[in-house]
């Protein structure tokens, strides 16, 4: 079955296409693009294969490719790389070889696992994304960062690799509770500030209406914001320049995450609110439009999305000296000089960051 659009990724270590299809169908299609393959193995979580594994049977047994599923658990607690040696064994035991496929069916902690998984084992196998959630579609499934958790720090043993393709079913969406979607709107919201034009108004004329998957306007919207970051992998794939506007809003958020010991927030949500913080910044150190202040306010209130947290100020900002795209002790951040045109490594005092983080909180 043809996908309802595709995109495709032109990253400079590989071409691949990200296909939008409503639900299974078509997948095993997809999977015989890429013969000779030796073996398939799933990596999901146990639920998600429970939920799921209806629909994708009949497409991966079509191939005639002996296929197993090995289970993983979700959550960064998860993605520690003490749950690769597990995995690894299990790949060996069931004969995984060189011209095995993997598929990472689940969420972005799946995504990342899984990835970082094909691009060890035997020196990299081939592997592709079955995203299940909205921000894994629209942000970790595209782009070919994978990695996973250390004891003193997140997703700090990696590498870029990408995938042989991303299937995407929206029906997988249909199953998603309400901080998911969320959770994804938050990314897309971001992609459109960064974009600007066209695309952010689309954004700023819908509402939480859109938390549906057979809504033509979520489509749109999933669609828009991987053209974006596909336009930014493919300039700059290993993120030496460029590729770092793609932190927007994180800053604050991984001090909000940190500082709430990752459980107030989604990490979607803590994005939300780091994207206003650094409207608020932009405003006062980039020359952006104050009336965005505002505006992104209600675009996050739109879409159900939260905007403001109660930690202390002087906490978060502290927090931010945490963050690793910093250098030495200089905390930068990604800023916004009209929507459409990001600036990055702009370096930001703590004060100035309490001072906006302040502002917030007594917005309504």
């Amino acid at each position: 079955m043809n996908p309802i659009r595709e995109v495709q990724i032109r990253a400079f270590s590989k071409e691949y296409k990200v296909q939008i299809h409503s639900d299974f169908r078509g997948l095993g299609e997809t999977i015989k693009r890429f013969y000779p393959i030796s073996s398939i193995f799933i990596l999901t979580e146990r639920k998600l294969a429970g939920l799921f594994s209806k629909f994708y049977e009949s497409e991966l047994s079509c191939p005639g490719i002996p296929y197993h599923e090995i289970y993983i658990k979700g959550g960064e607690k998860n993605k520690h790389i003490l749950r690769t040696a597990e995995v690894y064994n299990k790949l060996i035991e069931l004969g995984a070889d060189r011209k095995s496929l993997i598929l990472a069916l689940g969420g972005g902690v799946v995504g990342d696992f899984a990835g970082f998984i094909a691009s060890t084992f035997q020196r990299g196998i081939r592997f592709a994304q079955i995203p299940t959630t909205l921000l894994a579609s629209v942000d970790s499934s595209v782009g070919g960062k994978v990695a996973v958790n250390a004891d003193l720090g997140k997703n700090m043993i990696g590498s870029f690799y990408q995938p042989e393709f991303v299937f995407l079913p929206l029906i997988a969406l249909s199953t998603l509770p309400k901080r998911e979607w969320r959770c994804g709107m938050a990314e897309i919201v971001k992609h459109a500030l960064l974009s600007g034009g066209e695309y952010l108004e689309k954004v700023r004329s819908n509402d939480k209406s859109v938390y549906d998957h057979t809504s033509s306007e979520l489509l749109d919207l999933i669609v828009g914001s991987i053209l974006y970051k596909a336009n930014i992998v493919s300039q700059d794939e290993r993120e030496t320049g460029l590729r770092k506007v793609l932190n927007l809003g994180h800053t604050t958020a991984h001090a909000i995450e940190s500082l709430t010991n990752y459980r107030r927030y989604s990490h979607g949500e803590a994005v939300s609110i780091g994207l206003l913080t650094a409207i608020i910044l932009s405003a006062e150190k980039q020359g952006l439009d104050p009336s965005w202040i505002e505006g992104l306010k209600r675009i996050l209130k739109a879409y159900d999305l939260p905007y403001h947290d109660k930690s202390k100020s002087a906490q978060v900002a502290k927090h931010t000296l945490h963050d690793k795209k910093n250098v030495g002790n200089s905390v930068r951040f990604v800023l916004l000089q009209s929507p459409g045109n990001p600036i990055w490594d702009i370096p930001v005092e703590l004060e100035e960051i309490a001072s906006a983080f302040r502002k917030q909180k007594k917005m309504d």
